[in-house]
Formats: C-alpha cells, sequence, structure tokens
C-alpha cells in the first residue's frame, strides 16, 4: 500500500533550496522587490503582467532585468517542490547587498506559503497622508505601511487608505483602491502601485462592456459615490463599508463585476 507524502512550502534561491547561509545576508536587507501571486492547481492568473512587474522594477533598481523565462523557471521550480495550491511570493535581490553602488547580477528568491483569499470584509479604512518612495515598484521594507496599518487599527479601523499632499487618494497598505459612481468603476488618479490584479480587472471589465474611468478622488467626493472596494493579490475586491468618517453604501453588483472580471481571466501555467 502507497503512503501519501505531504509536499512542504518551499523557500528557494535560484531554483534551488535555500541556505541559512542564503538567507542570512537577506534577514535585515531594504533593498529589493517582489511580486506576490495566488496559485491553484499550478496555474496563475496576470502571469505577464507579474514578469512585467519584476522587469521593470529590476531595471529601475539594478539597471539590468533577469529573462523572464529564468523566472519563469525558478517559479516553477518552488511550485514542484510543495503543494499546488500556495501563495507564493517571488524576490528580486542584489547579492552585492544595500548601501552600494556595487554592481551584480540580480538573484531570486521564492518562497511559497498556505493558499489565501483575505479578509471577508467589509472593511472601514482610517484616512492618513502618505506617500510612498518610488510608488510604481512594489520593494520591501517598507516600515511606514505596517506602521500606519497599527496605527489606524489602534483607532479602531481596519486598514488605512493613502492620500497624497494634494488630499487625492493613492492606494491603501498593501492594497489598490478601486470606486464605483453608480454606473462606472473609478480607479484614482494619483502616483502608486499599479497592482497585477487591478490589471487584470481593468482589462477584463473592458472586455465585459463595464465602464470605468481615472479620476482624482477626494475624501469630499466620497459622499457622492455609490461603493469601494480594496483589492490586491488575495482578491479582486473586499468591500469597504467607511473611510474615515464617511459611511459608504453597499454595492454587491459592483463587487459581482469585479470578481467576474477577474475569473474572466484564464488561469495559466508557468
Amino acid at each position: 500500500m502507497s503512503v501519501a507524502v505531504e509536499q512542504e512550502y518551499v523557500v528557494q534561491r535560484n531554483g534551488r533550496p535555500a541556505t541559512a547561509a542564503d538567507l542570512t545576508p537577506l534577514a535585515f536587507a531594504g533593498f529589493a522587490h517582489f511580486t506576490a501571486m495566488q496559485v491553484r492547481g499550478g496555474l496563475v492568473r496576470g502571469l505577464d503582467l507579474h514578469l512585467a512587474r519584476l522587469r521593470a522594477a529590476s531595471l529601475e533598481l539594478f539597471g539590468r532585468a533577469l529573462p523572464d523565462e529564468r523566472v519563469r523557471s525558478y517559479l516553477r521550480a518552488a511550485l514542484a517542490a510543495g503543494p499546488r495550491d500556495v501563495s507564493l511570493v517571488a524576490t528580486v535581490y542584489s547579492p552585492a547587498g544595500e548601501f552600494t553602488a556595487a554592481d551584480a547580477e540580480p538573484e531570486v528568491l521564492v518562497r511559497t506559503g498556505p493558499p489565501s483569499s483575505g479578509p471577508s470584509g467589509p472593511l472601514a479604512l482610517a484616512v492618513v497622508e502618505h506617500e510612498r518612495d518610488l510608488p510604481a515598484v512594489k520593494h520591501v521594507g517598507e516600515v511606514a505601511k505596517t506602521h500606519r496599518l497599527r496605527q489606524a487599527v489602534a483607532r479602531g479601523f481596519d486598514d488605512a487608505a493613502f492620500v497624497d499632499r494634494r488630499g487625492r487618494f493613492s492606494e491603501a497598505t498593501i492594497w489598490n483602491l478601486a470606486f464605483w459612481d453608480g454606473e462606472a468603476v473609478v480607479w484614482p488618479r494619483a502616483e502608486m502601485l499599479a497592482g497585477t490584479t487591478m490589471g487584470v480587472v481593468r482589462r477584463r471589465l473592458e472586455g465585459l462592456g463595464v465602464p470605468q474611468r481615472v479620476a482624482e478622488v477626494r475624501v469630499d467626493d466620497l459622499p457622492g459615490l455609490a461603493g469601494a472596494v480594496v483589492m490586491n493579490s488575495w482578491t479582486p475586491g473586499v468591500a469597504v463599508h467607511r473611510i474615515g468618517e464617511v459611511a459608504l453604501p453597499e454595492a454587491p453588483s459592483f463587487l459581482e463585476a469585479l470578481h467576474r472580471a477577474y475569473t474572466a481571466e484564464p488561469l495559466t501555467a508557468f
């Protein structure tokens, strides 16, 4: 009688199991970038967007990027060594370390963990003035985001939404924001990280014929809106029922449209 062997989650460096010696220099390193995804059955949505994100961020931080196929081979190796349903994070870093201008070919650390679909919501978000450095890059070491989250929870909120110095909403701590005006999806206009789930939803909403527009959204605009959500690699939409002191109406059709758009994106192999 055969005995099933439970596969474990992994941490790999350049496609091979990472050792303590590999990980020790990275324990307190902050000059790196990453992408996070949900893998189901060994497949993922928006792989092209994840690869494009890693490529663009590597060029910005290191002045060079690894070939997409090499990155994909590292992702495949991690998935082959563990369960087919996982949360996966791929981090790209320079072995030259931080606080130096030394050049080195980037390396990739891939780790997997239990799959997640995020909180059920609805959420209440505190309004916090904050602008991320290098907002277009999903970089590590962002102590401010966790600090703002903890402050928001201490004030009785679930999380925090950021406004820039002009009072425009940009994003939330680990989320993109999206609003509903009753007819169209409204994406905030400000400097922010364009999420991969956001990218998937935007291109699929277009195919489904759901109107969408980009506009500056401020606190004073919230009472005129018909709904709001946050989204990230966990989920294409968690309802938000309050931002600051402004209550927002339930918008089930809005939430349904976002989830329908996301599931319209085919799962692809690595």
